[in-house]
């Protein structure tokens, strides 16, 4: 997995065992990460973006460069964790979204799924998003159906996974959802670490706000940050998903005109409130009464985000603590990496990988499209 904000490639090894008809039981055997080369970031970001000319040829130099990295991190995990790659299944390989447009009918992840086969001698499970939105749905998010097995309990739970764009699970008691007397919900809540990745990329030449200390020391500018809630999308109602097509550096330069003269920790600071407000309103809109939440990704890593979430939580809802997701046995940054397994294992088992409740699909359908091997002689 490499997400949103482009700072490197995640690969999570999981042994998933039928414990009933419905049932999966997981172990984790192993975790790698490699950091992505800056000059395949920049490229990610330029496309992303829609900048630069010669966007068909620098998009299929990108997807060599990402496979490579891809299967790099895959050889990595292996060796590392001495796992024989003959008893692997499939890697599950969800590439780079540079383009996310459901509302037009598509979504577009560069990968080269082919070259990671054909590197790592194992069948790679790719393209996840396309089938949904064929059906009619966002195509995003796709992990509530994997939270709903790794994270469902015998009360109400939500799951925030802050990457570059937040996303939310809001689960029903697993008795419920297993017995259908309750749906699982999930949408995008709006920008997770983009938008402050972006403003200290810009204004420092950082990568981020590493442990959320400029943002620590600021205070929240109120009339910036209503000005940001604003923005339409908040407003819409679920099913939803979002991207950097919205939430992009050229979003929040619009947002902070007028605020040149305030102070970078400020700013910094009302960035990160940002992404707990939106997230807050979000579960008081659609499940206040829920008192367990967990959060996973890199903004579980940040500290003042998880302070101001927190905060934001315990004013609108009845969430009693905010905890990541070691608490379920599960690392912060290994939870989407599992995610795309857990996905790869339902297209070898014909089983959808989606949940029509949380992408607006016209129903369940099996995602995912195959690379073999090479042939055995």
């Amino acid at each position: 997995m490499s997400g949103t904000s482009l700072d490197g490639a995640d690969a999570v090894a999981v042994r998933f065992e039928r414990s009933t008809a419905r049932a999966l039981r997981m172990t984790r055997l192993g975790h790698a990460f490699l950091p992505m080369p800056d000059a395949l970031r920049s490229e990610l970001l330029s496309l992303a973006l829609g900048r630069g000319a010669d966007e068909i040829e620098r998009m299929g130099t990108a997807s060599v460069a990402l496979a490579n990295l891809y299967a790099e991190v895959v050889e990595k995990l292996l060796s590392e964790n001495g796992i024989d790659r003959g008893t692997v299944a499939a890697i599950g390989v969800h590439g780079q979204t540079i383009r996310h447009r459901p509302e037009k009918g598509f979504t577009l992840q560069l990968n080269h799924p082919a070259l990671v086969a054909e590197r790592c001698g194992i069948d790679v499970v790719a393209d996840f998003r396309s089938r949904d939105v064929a059906a009619g749905g966002e195509g995003a998010p796709l992990v509530p159906a994997f939270h709903a097995q790794a994270f469902a309990g015998d009360e109400p739970t939500a799951v925030l996974n802050i990457g570059g764009i937040a996303n939310v699970t809001i689960l029903p008691p697993a008795a419920h959802i297993a017995e259908g007397r309750a749906a699982v919900l999930g949408f995008d809540t709006g920008p997770g670490n983009m938008l402050l990745d972006a403003f200290m990329q810009t204004r420092f030449g950082q990568a981020c706000d590493r442990d959320g200390a400029l943002a620590r020391t600021g205070h929240t500018i109120e009339a910036l940050l209503e000005r940001c809630l604003k923005a339409p999308y908040f407003a819409l109602a679920a099913p939803k998903s979002t991207g950097r097509e919205l939430f992009g550096i050229d979003w929040l330069e619009a947002q902070l005109e007028g605020f040149a003269e305030c102070a970078p920790a400020d700013i910094a600071a009302t960035i990160t409130r940002l992404t707990a407000r939106s997230a807050a309103e979000a579960l008081a809109r659609y499940a206040p009464e829920t008192k367990r939440f967990i959060v996973a990704g890199g903004g579980s890593l940040n500290p003042t985000l998880m302070a101001m979430l927190e905060e934001e939580l315990k004013c609108r809802t009845a969430v009693e603590c905010v905890a990541d997701t070691r608490i379920c046995g599960i690392d912060p940054m290994e939870v989407e990496g599992a995610a795309f397994a857990w996905l790869a294992q339902a297209f070898l088992a014909r089983e959808p990988g989606n949940l029509p409740a949380v992408t607006r699909a016209a129903g369940p359908r099996i995602l995912g499209a195959l690379y073999p091997a090479r042939c055995t002689p």
